[in-house]
């Protein structure tokens, strides 16, 4: 088991950072996701497990919400995306992601997906 598995505090700041200065559509998922408002699971923004930074996770669920902008569609993003996901996933994490785009036009279908996901077993 890794030193500092969860929110290595070498993290800190870049996690501060991007807590600060979120995109629009990480914005209006954390309006949804935050104060318990979905299953009454507590998210966090920010959040890391091991050398990765996720967008929100819950703990209790062992879920990662990632909210992919334009520059995850770059081949060299990919292959870290998929490095990172094979690592999250060894950890019992599961991921699911969503493009900036499909939360800006429809956050209630997002929320509704997240939904299920947290309600499965």
């Amino acid at each position: 088991m890794e030193k500092f598995l969860h929110n290595n505090k070498i993290l800190l700041e870049r996690r501060r950072t991007l807590r600060k200065n979120p995109t629009e559509a990480e914005r209006i998922v954390w309006q949804k996701l935050n104060r318990n408002q979905i299953g009454n699971l507590r998210f966090f923004r920010q959040y890391s497990l091991g050398p990765y930074i996720l967008d929100f996770y819950c703990p209790k669920k062992s879920l990662a919400i990632e909210i992919d902008g334009p520059s995850h569609s770059t081949t060299d993003a990919q292959i870290y995306d998929d490095e990172r996901s094979r690592y999250l996933e060894s950890l019992g994490v599961r991921i699911i992601r969503f493009k900036n785009e499909a939360v800006i036009r429809n956050v209630d279908l997002v929320i509704i997906k997240i939904s299920r996901v947290v309600a499965s077993p």
